[in-house]
């Protein structure tokens, strides 16, 4: 298998993973924009037959990328993306301690969004 495209779907609030023309992976994510602009990963799902081949941690890679070119931090509540930027903290910085608090509130406040 070649590598999968990976495609933001902003207004679906997805990261996708797209190999063969179909999802294979992706990242369910909101924009926070207070009290700082964030990406707050928020799920990481990978199809059970594509488990096992880099997926979840390109799409990782990527959405710390995107959140790069867009001048933006990632507040992390994705277990997955929590644990995937601790082994890459030469990619992934981490998000202060406020903006978690914000990104929790956010989600508390939207509880049928994910």
């Amino acid at each position: 298998m070649s590598d999968p495209e990976i495609r933001d779907d902003r207004a679906a609030g997805r990261l996708v993973a797209v190999s063969g023309g179909e999802v294979v992976g992706r990242i369910e994510y909101f924009v926070l924009e207070s009290p700082e602009r964030a990406l707050v990963p928020v799920h990481t799902i990978v199809e059970p037959a594509h488990e096992g081949k880099g997926i979840a941690g390109s799409l990782a890679r990527e959405l710390y990328a995107l959140a790069g070119r867009e001048h933006s931090a990632v507040a992390s509540l994705c277990p997955y993306v929590t644990k995937w930027a601790e082994r890459h903290p030469d990619e992934a910085s981490a998000a202060d301690e406020d903006l978690l608090g914000a990104a929790k509130d956010w989600l508390r406040a939207h509880p049928g969004r994910f």
